[in-house]
């Protein structure tokens, strides 16, 4: 019978990005190990039987035969009996793997030279589902044709079922490094896509990259802890003591971000502004889903499972229907998401459909979710991200790539020259006409040639880089900033006269002065030199104020550099 965490699994398997769904145990059958081993468990009426009584054969009447299926329901320590071991069909240390749930003590007495010991745990190799194979080296060899004898404390969570096998140290090893790998490679393909496209949302505000990042960075969470590696790993091994709410939690918000990814994905507000606040509400139910899982601390786990459940294949159905029939007027966004789901969600539901009714040894059970799983969700944030890229296309359709190479530099990111002069006379002839003053900054970096000619090329490029944030802190929308030579910007300012504009100046002068560019050997500082040219006090337009601003920064830069020099030829400091 499979366990009420479980079912995550499956929910998630269909849910509409392409990732498994929140597990919490796996089922006997993907339990299967290289040699299997049918144990006895000890009857729980035997009131309190100590190690000694246990391992020394004297309760052996009193041990049942043993069914690993939903054990993980079983809550107290219980005592098996395992078979006489037989040599280990291939060469290498043979060892004992014992499979509980994660940070469940398991304690292995074997008889050597007609002495009970205690076998040593080599090592504990995590699994998926909150599972954890104790290995426990069998070298020496217990004694032949003696039985061994195991206490498992099941205490916590338990959410998985207990199974003992025979292998070898080298082949357990080779498989948990090579299972390692996997899931360290999905998890940093994952987080480094999500991070991207958080990280491009400072610089487009469109609404969908925040969401994308959020939900793939989600699935990388929930892969790095449900698979159990991430419990072990760097800052995220914090949350070891919530258990399988570690991958539960994340998994249920995962559904929200879903939600409201699909929805500006595939532009549902066009297709339906009904259909739209549909998946609104269903956002916020993924989050009370998330947080009714504190109701698991009063016994309501299989409760909250089964909504859960509910909630990710009614999802998955509704999605895939609203996103068809979106696609079938012509919504291309929506195509993709069609494309995702045929080729990753439908492999996800055979998989995990096969890996919960199929009784398939470990190779098989593992090939699944190691292989396929973990694989599959960085191949469904590649299908989105490729579905994200193509909408973004869409949209700029109108603006070609060598139209927006020709209005900005390539280095700055501001107004090259061409169109710095083009926005500034259209500027001088709106100004004019509304009888209102405009004012021209200047600004030249101080010592630029002296950085180029000690710290390199790079250094200037990263220098001209990063005074540009300073300087638009200090500007408003209806300002330009523009690139006007090597280390030269002219900001205009629509509607400023001198007054306006000369404090603007001084605090950007003071902004630039608190710039530090790293990464060339010692740290640089940098400072500018401003020239203010204002209409109301010269009476000039165009050309003619550009000009006077030139002039004015050289006079600055005559005082002293770092420093305001209004054209009239009173100098302000920083």
């Amino acid at each position: 019978m499979v366990s009420g965490e479980l079912r995550w699994l499956l929910g998630l398997a269909v849910c509409l990005a392409g990732g498994p769904a929140a597990a919490g145990s796996a089922p006997s059958g993907a339990t299967a190990f290289q040699a299997p081993l049918q144990v006895e468990v000890l009857d729980p009426t035997v009131p309190e039987p100590t190690a000694a009584e246990v391992t020394g054969g004297s309760l052996d009447g009193h041990f049942r035969p043993f069914s690993p299926r939903g054990s993980h329901r079983i809550k107290t320590t219980l005592w098996f009996r395992l078979p006489p071991l037989e040599p280990a069909p291939e060469a290498g240390t043979a060892v004992l793997l014992a499979r509980s749930g994660m940070d469940q003590p398991v304690e292995i007495f074997a008889r050597r030279k007609d002495t009970v010991v205690a076998l040593r745990a080599t090592t504990v190799v995590p699994k998926f589902g909150g599972g954890q194979d104790t290995v426990l080296a069998l070298d020496p060899p217990p004694d032949p044709g003696s039985a061994l004898y195991a206490r498992v404390s099941r205490t916590g969570g338990t959410t998985t079922d207990l199974q003992f096998a025979t292998s070898t140290l080298e082949r357990t090893l080779a498989r948990a490094a090579s299972h390692s790998r996997v899931i360290s490679f999905a998890f940093g393909a994952l987080m480094a896509m999500a991070l991207s496209a958080l990280l491009v949302r400072f610089v487009l505000t469109d609404p969908l990259y925040p969401l994308y990042g959020t939900l793939f960075g989600l699935h990388a969470i929930y892969l790095a802890y449900c698979s159990g590696e991430g419990f072990s790993w760097p800052l995220l091994s914090w949350a070891r003591p919530l258990g399988n709410y570690a991958w539960n939690v994340p998994i249920a918000v995962c559904g929200t971000a879903a939600s409201l990814f699909v929805r500006e994905f595939a532009n549902l507000r066009l297709f339906s502004e009904r259909v739209y606040r549909a998946f609104g509400w269903l956002a916020l139910a993924f989050l009370v889903l998330a947080a009714s899982n504190v109701l698991r601390l009063v016994g309501l786990a299989v409760l909250v499972a089964n909504i859960g459940n509910l909630m990710f294949l009614g999802s998955a159905v509704f999605t895939l229907l609203v996103s068809f029939l979106a696609w079938r007027r012509g919504n291309r966004a929506a195509g993709w998401f069609l494309i995702a789901w045929a080729l990753l969600c439908t492999f996800q539901i055979a998989t995990t459909a096969v890996w919960l009714v199929s009784d398939w040894r470990e190779d098989k059970s593992d090939a699944l979710l190691y292989y396929g799983l973990a694989p599959s969700m960085v191949a469904a944030a590649v299908l989105i991200a490729l579905g994200v890229a193509d909408r973004m296309r869409a949209q700029n359709v109108a603006l070609t790539e060598a139209e927006r190479r020709a209005q900005t530099d390539a280095l700055t990111g501001v107004l090259n020259r061409p169109t710095l002069i083009e926005r500034f006379d259209a500027a001088c002839l709106r100004m004019q006409r509304r009888g209102l003053p405009l004012s021209v900054l200047f600004i030249d970096l101080d010592h630029f040639k002296q950085i180029n000619d000690t710290c390199g090329h790079a250094a200037g490029d990263a220098c001209l880089s990063a005074v540009i944030a300073p300087i638009q802190a200090e500007l408003r929308q209806s300002d330009v900033i523009g690139r006007y030579g090597g280390e030269e910007f002219v900001v205009v300012l629509t509607g400023a006269d001198e007054a306006a504009a000369v404090p603007v100046a001084r605090r950007i002068c003071q902004r630039v002065a608190q710039v530090q560019v790293e990464g060339f050997s010692a740290p640089i500082r940098l400072s500018c030199s401003i020239g203010v040219a204002s209409s109301d006090t010269l009476q000039v337009w165009g050309q003619h104020l550009i000009a006077q601003a030139d002039a004015a920064v050289y006079a600055a830069k005559r005082a002293g550099r770092n420093r305001v020099h209004r054209s009239t030829g009173v100098a302000y400091g920083p």
